[in-house]
């Protein structure tokens, strides 16, 4: 009898998983993964070409449909994003055009992080998140700066081509800001040094990343990319930057900013006149700042911005449980005192639309679990005493035809 093997690698049936049999051959698992994979990189590539780029107007209006408000930053956005990708696909010749790296400052909780997915998802292109926190210069203990880029080709499944076109969002950049604005003479660690480090990858570069992260060893091997068409979009708190702006309005003298005090202007109109000397003064070294020339202010969410939050995004919270209890054959309704209440837990929070989830997913965990239990529920209504007196949701029964 004729030995049996893959057709395509000739392996013997005895050393693969499986072997499936055609009509006049063989081909065992393996292959099949590995012609899987090429195709999967054939489609990416077939992305990569028929890059089609939104306009402004649609970019705003698709990050309309996931963040409330912010109205201003998302303008601000949608233009820094489609110059960006304009720069790409429509190489100028004669002018050179830098890249236009954004900043987003803001409270926690506001969005920031929200808005760089979003962004992601609407261009098909491969996204990852990092934190500046633990990043150190090179040669301390740490986490050098192109294991932010090694997240990024991982999450364009090692396409290096597909990566170059990808967005890195790098949150808690306010972390490495030096402490004071003054060049110091001794090694920052956790701050100049490492926004020295950062400077080139972001601004543009051929780097050397190792393919399995950690520290660079001299006798590993290196995946090279190239960052000058990688978008990096930066966020931070930058608590106190406010105070910064506020000296440096009333240092300008200048019609209604004169005399200028911290609390005569809310958070908001404050951080909206927001300028890179300011980042400077808090502690970004001024190249840095260069680098990310589109700053874009969020300001802090209302009541009202929060309980919009609860219900208008397309994959807001309450139409996730509602999806959940539709599984069930059970139609979710929440009161209108019953969003003010979780609005008002939220404010007091104050971590934005963070604190939403957590204050939900409390108050929801008992009903969720008794609800497959329950049998001829048709409705189940939220009100304010599920929050204030820990009182059960009103359920309300299957009405029973009567017989004819």
């Amino acid at each position: 009898m004729p030995k049996i093997v893959c057709s395509f690698c000739q392996r013997p049936k005895s050393v693969v998983k499986r072997l499936f049999k055609g009509h006049h051959a063989y081909i065992c698992d393996e292959c099949i993964e590995l012609c899987h994979e090429l195709l999967k990189d054939e489609q990416q590539i077939s992305k990569l070409e028929n890059f089609i780029l939104p306009k402004p107007s649609e970019i705003k209006s698709f990050l309309d449909e996931y963040v409330i408000g912010q109205e201003r930053a998302k303008i601000t956005i949608s233009v820094a994003v489609y110059n960006h990708y304009k720069r790409i696909t429509t190489r100028s010749r004669d002018v050179e055009i830098q890249k236009s790296n954004i900043l987003l400052v803001g409270p926690t909780g506001t969005g920031k992080t929200l808005i760089a997915q979003t962004l992601a998802r609407l261009l098909h292109v491969p996204f990852t998140i990092a934190d500046a926190t633990p990043l150190t210069e090179a040669g301390y203990v740490g986490e050098d700066v192109e294991n932010i880029l090694l997240k990024l080709i991982q999450a364009a499944n090692y396409n290096i081509k597909l990566a170059e076109i990808g967005i890195i969002y790098l949150d808690e950049v306010d972390k490495i800001a030096r402490k004071s604005d003054s060049p110091s003479i001794t090694r920052d660690v956790s701050g100049e040094g490492v926004q020295q480090a950062l400077l080139k990858i972001i601004e543009g570069t051929d780097a050397n990343v190792p393919p399995q992260g950690g520290r660079k060893h001299p006798e590993q091997e290196y995946l090279r990319i190239n960052t000058s068409s990688i978008l990096f979009i930066l966020g931070g708190t930058f608590t106190g930057i406010e105070d910064i702006i506020v000296r440096r309005l009333n240092r300008s003298n200048i019609g209604f900013t004169a005399g200028l005090q911290r609390k005569e202007k809310n958070y908001d109109e404050i951080i909206a006149r927001i300028q890179p000397e300011d980042l400077i003064k808090y502690g970004l070294i001024p190249e840095f700042v260069g680098r990310v020339p589109v700053i874009g202010p969020l300001h802090k969410l209302s009541h009202n911005a929060l309980i919009d939050i609860l219900v208008k995004p397309k994959n807001s919270l309450i139409k996730q449980y509602s999806k959940y209890f539709q599984m069930e054959g059970v139609k979710l309704e929440f009161t209108k005192d019953a969003l003010n209440e979780i609005a008002n837990r939220a404010m007091a929070y104050n971590t934005g639309a963070r604190a939403l989830r957590s204050i939900m997913e409390n108050y929801m965990l008992d009903i969720m679990f008794h609800l497959p239990d329950l049998s001829g529920i048709e409705k189940c209504i939220i009100t304010k005493d599920v929050f204030t007196k820990n009182a059960k949701p009103k359920y309300i029964r299957i009405k029973k035809r009567r017989a004819q």
